[in-house]
């Protein structure tokens, strides 16, 4: 069932792509490693497909909402498997289960068509 809609989707993925970047610093696991640096490069990625997303927060408006949702599944995956991945799950793995979670289900339950051209 798709709850989000784009609008509100759009809204997240700015707020939820910024907060991955600080995420690091928040939490404390800003050592320059790859747990630093896999939620700052996918929460910059967010952003900037965002920035491209045909819907209504999109700014440049060339990427099909259906692309969108399919790379903030991709990402999830690679941001919950991460700490496994590249082998920092035994110092931090928690902040990216959630945020790899989080993102799969927005992905998941967000309207696949933007409000404006339904």
């Amino acid at each position: 069932m798709r709850l989000l809609s784009t609008r509100i989707h759009g809204i997240i993925d700015y707020i939820a792509g910024t907060f991955f970047v600080i995420s690091p610093w928040v939490f404390g696991f800003a050592n320059r490693g790859p747990e630093q640096w896999v939620p700052v490069i996918l929460g910059v990625m967010a952003v900037i497909y965002s920035i491209f997303t045909d819907y209504e927060m999109g700014l440049v408006r060339r990427l099909p909402m259906s692309a969108h949702l399919t790379m903030d599944v991709l990402s999830g995956v690679v941001m919950a498997a991460s700490p496994w991945l590249f082998g920092f799950a035994e110092h931090v793995f928690l902040p990216h289960v959630i945020f790899g979670l989080f993102e799969i289900g927005a992905g998941l339950m967000t309207q696949r068509t933007p409000y404006a051209t339904r």
